[in-house]
């Protein structure tokens, strides 16, 4: 895998990242153990960056990081992305304060075991945030006084990654990005590389639309988001599905297989093809399956998809996609 730099920070990562969304819950079960064996196995095959939050299992995900990093060869070095801010409640844009956000990172810290956090994002906020400046304010004085290395944004929307990267300090925007979402491909990209903003994408995978093996009457466990937020009842529907109807991405994924090469995977064509953008400087693929993991590895070796390839993604989205997403995130 290629390493790239984040951002303007001294942080070089691997192309293809580990998400760990899942190991912290809203994904049915998994047990502590499945999480750690997940992370070890990313590392094991060269992963050196992970991405994770505070909301996670409420901190499960990190301490799990913590702990796996804890008993990882010394002078490896790995990078920790986290998450700040949906511990808000009400999650309103005036509980993004100074006070706060320390209070948020001071717990990060000790669940990763860390003095300082490598990069620390701000979690999806409300839009209103991004005409906060106050709030970048504090992130800065945070990095300043030695308590994060580096800051960032989580974002919903363009719009908001557009408006967060106008802020000198951010360097890293985390948004949704792949075949069914191919908005943030028209500007973002190109403003975020003439900033020298770090891209990170996630939800590669589209909740899993994009690994080619889900049906259309596909049912999942009670705890999972791909059961109760499939109308954004919980969340931002557009993190499960990648806000596609389930029907649309079955059949929209089915129409991709002539893109996958000889002996590959969607799953593994679908992130190549995000890293064919020269913008992206990471893609974190949620997996609790070590197969998975190293499937996902080993998609970096894939041959960059053809102008043929290319085409034929834009137009399944243009005739099934983009009239579900593409003004709406």
């Amino acid at each position: 895998m290629e390493r790239h730099r984040l951002g303007t920070t001294d942080h070089r990562v691997t192309e293809i990242g580990l998400g760990t969304w899942e190991i912290g819950g809203d994904w049915g079960d998994v047990s502590e153990e499945t999480g750690r064996t997940a992370i070890r196995t990313a590392l094991e095959e060269g992963v050196d960056f992970l991405d994770t939050a505070d909301v996670y299992g409420d901190g499960r995900s990190e301490r799990i990081i913590g702990e796996a990093l804890a008993d990882h060869p010394a002078g490896e070095e790995v990078t920790v992305a986290t998450k700040v801010g949906r511990r808000l409640d009400p999650h309103t844009a005036d509980g993004y304060t100074h006070e706060n956000l320390e209070r948020f990172v001071a717990r990060s810290r000790t669940n990763l075991g860390v003095e300082s956090l490598d990069l620390v994002q701000l979690h999806c906020p409300p839009t209103s945030v991004y005409y906060q400046p106050e709030t970048f304010a504090a992130l800065e004085s945070l990095r300043e006084d030695g308590l994060i290395d580096a800051y960032g944004v989580s974002v919903e929307r363009v719009e908001e990654g557009l408006k967060a990267i106008e802020y000198d300090g951010v360097e890293t925007v985390q948004i949704v990005f792949n075949p069914f979402r191919q908005r943030p491909a028209e500007l973002f990209f190109r403003e975020a590389a003439r900033r020298n903003v770090g891209v990170i994408v996630r939800v590669p995978l589209a909740s899993g639309l994009l690994t080619g093996t889900m049906s259309a009457d596909a049912s999942f466990p009670e705890n999972d988001h791909r059961n109760f937020n499939r109308e954004g009842d919980a969340f931002d529907v557009g993190e499960t599905f990648a806000g596609v109807p389930l029907s649309v991405g079955v059949e929209a994924a089915e129409r991709l297989r002539p893109a996958v090469p000889e002996d590959a995977t969607l799953a593994q064509f679908t992130l190549r093809w995000i890293l064919s953008f020269d913008a992206v400087t990471t893609v974190i693929p949620g997996s609790t399956s070590p197969d998975h993991v190293r499937d996902n590895v080993a998609a970096a070796d894939l041959p960059a998809p053809s102008g043929e390839d290319h085409a034929l993604v834009d137009a399944v989205y243009e005739s099934l996609v983009r009239e579900h997403v593409h003004h709406r995130w």
